[in-house]
């Protein structure tokens, strides 16, 4: 084998080409340089074509000038009275015509075309070599043409008598050679003319492909095509919203995540924020209004996470991440810490009950115990039936029995307003529940160590429309903080350890307005908050039944679900709570059961 057959194959060196250069600054220079220069160039040919035929002109024009000025009465006189001759008065006119204006010659003809003058004086009395029927007819002349000097530019004007008629004509040639002389003799100005617009051309040029290098890092337009594809890949495959503005505030772009998580579409770019996403919280954190890191707003039903980074020409992106399914672990969390809250405090209670009966056994107080045992079933069961028979929803009412045990626990007593009634005709329970729920908790933490602790909870139907109003004896909330803590974030409270308080209230109103219904806070008539919240279409329509007989009078009364100084009073296993969310700290903080579950 030879050697080439057996040596292992080499990489050939790959040559460098020269050709197009790949950064933009010198693929801009270029490209400018060339349109600058074809620019010049064909700015000088289009100012050097008509220049030419300009010249001609002028020149023709001058001829006939001459022509004309030499064709006096006295020059028709001379033809006609004088023979044609070197030394005739007509050569002698002629040629101090010529001396005097320049012109190459200056012929004068009779009326058969036979030449009285001339500057060669031999062709004197021949016939001139271009045909003078026009001229002697009349008319003027002007051209360039070739006689015996050559090529020229000529006027004709016909010769005439003091009686104007036409004896002869009178031939006046300039130099053609001249005309191109003075041609040529502009190319060069016009050329430092040309010269000078392509070097400030050139200069700008320069400067623009400066200006382009610094604004794309001296970057191949392969790398920024490469770069925008990554780009578009990047921004539209994250599962974080990404929302770009410019410096006016308008969406200058928005990836897919972004337009899901805020229920918008590609037609939102170039729109103002506000007009795309309306007056509210996701508006005034997006447009730097509301400044912070991680804050917190509600978009629909979603919660998110917003943060924004202001951009070096002026606009800004901001990033949104969905914590909705964060704040439902967090609401099973709360629910979680509620039901072992209720748990514990009926613990609590039904061991000093045991320890209660086990002590009037070991005395054998028989029927002491066995009172004591019908009083404590008695109460669970007529705090039940309280509930029951003013709210006819199941969740609701669990939901209330159960917050009336944490109530207990902590000191309050939690009351049903004596003219509730809820029908079991609620669209959307778990809604209900939500703002109850939030409400309720709110409340709780407003009054919880306050002397004479009390909340009242008032239900009431008007036709499809429930109306909920919540009141307590805390410190209320001042009249010009009504509206700002309805806002998603703000709070007065600790941070939860599972992420941001600000969002109960945020989402009673949210629940509110999604069914064209209110939200609001006002001085409670114990001196704290009331908040009523109306929600339109929350009930179906009522099914015919029959009239229904008169409530007992007793039922009329305000029904006591917890007083801390009586027996606890909770049905087992049935405790619903949503831990403590946020709001104020005066009475305002969220709650939100999200479930059947939860209530249980």
């Amino acid at each position: 084998m030879s050697p080439a057959q057996t040596s292992p194959s080499r990489p050939r060196a790959r040559r460098r080409r020269i050709g197009w250069p790949q950064r933009v600054f010198s693929q801009v220079l270029l490209m400018q340089l060339a349109i600058a220069t074809g620019v010049t160039v064909l700015a000088t040919g289009l100012f050097l074509a008509p220049l030419s035929a300009q010249l001609d002109d002028q020149a023709m024009r001058r001829a006939l000038a001459i022509a004309d000025s030499a064709a006096s009465p006295r020059l028709a006189a001379d033809l006609t009275g004088t023979p044609p001759s070197a030394r005739g008065p007509v050569q002698t006119e002629a040629e101090r015509i010529r001396t005097a204006t320049g012109a190459e010659y200056v012929v004068v003809m009779d009326t058969r075309g036979v030449r009285w003058s001339h500057t060669d004086p031999a062709q004197i009395g021949r016939l001139v070599s271009t045909d003078p029927s026009s001229v002697l007819a009349g008319h003027e002349v002007m051209e360039i043409d070739d006689g015996t000097l050559g090529r020229s530019a000529r006027g004709k004007v016909p010769l005439r008598d003091a009686d104007g008629r036409i004896v002869g004509a009178v031939s006046v040639g300039i130099e053609y050679e001249s005309v191109r002389d003075r041609l040529l003799a502009a190319i060069p100005g016009l050329l430092a003319y040309a010269g000078g617009a392509l070097a400030a051309g050139a200069l700008a040029a320069y400067l623009i492909s400066r200006r382009l290098q610094r604004q794309t890092h001296d970057l191949a337009f392969s790398d920024i095509s490469a770069l925008l594809a990554e780009r578009e890949a990047m921004l539209h495959g994250i599962r974080e919203g990404v929302v770009a503005l410019d410096r006016n505030g308008s969406v200058r772009l928005m990836n897919d995540e972004a337009q899901r998580l805020l229920g918008l579409g590609p037609e939102a770019a170039g729109r103002p924020l506000d007009e795309v996403l309306g007056t509210g919280r996701t508006a005034d954190v997006l447009a730097g209004r509301v400044t912070g890191d991680d804050l917190v707003t509600v978009r629909g039903h979603r919660v998110l996470i917003a943060n924004r980074m202001p951009t070096d020409d002026g606009g800004a992106v901001a990033t949104l991440r969905d914590r909705t399914e964060l704040e439902h672990l967090g609401r099973e969390l709360d629910s979680t810490r509620g039901l072992i809250d209720a748990l514990r405090a009926q613990d609590h209670e039904h061991a000093n009950r045991l320890h209660t009966l086990l002590g009037l056994l070991e005395l054998e107080m028989h029927d002491e115990a066995v009172e004591f045992v019908t009083e404590v079933v008695g109460v669970h069961r007529a705090t039940a039936e309280q509930v029951t028979e003013k709210v006819h929803d199941p969740l609701l009412a669990a939901l209330l029995v159960g917050k009336a045990t944490v109530a207990a626990e902590r000191g309050v007593s939690l009351r049903l307003a004596p003219d509730s009634l809820l029908p079991d005709r609620l669209v959307d329970p778990r809604e209900l529940v939500t703002v109850v729920g939030n409400l309720v908790d709110n409340a709780l933490d407003a009054v919880a160590g306050t002397p004479g602790a009390r909340i009242v909870v008032a239900f009431r139907a008007e036709g499809r429309t429930v109306v909920l109003r919540v009141s307590d004896s805390g410190p209320g909330v001042p009249e010009e903080r009504r509206e700002l803590i309805f806002t998603e974030g703000w709070t007065t409270k600790a941070l939860p350890s599972h992420g941001k308080r600000g969002l109960g209230l945020a989402l009673v109103r949210r629940l509110a307005e999604r069914r064209g219904g209110t939200a609001t806070v006002a001085a409670g008539p114990d001196g704290g908050a009331a908040f009523t919240v109306l929600l339109p279409d929350a009930l179906t329509d009522p099914e015919p039944t029959a009239p229904e007989p008169a409530l007992p009078e007793e039922v009329l009364s305000e029904s006591v679900l917890s007083e801390p100084n009586l027996p606890e009073a909770a049905l087992s296993g049935a405790a619903l709570s949503e831990g403590e969310r946020s709001g104020d700290g005066t009475g305002a903080g969220p709650s939100v059961p999200e479930s059947a579950e939860e209530a249980r």
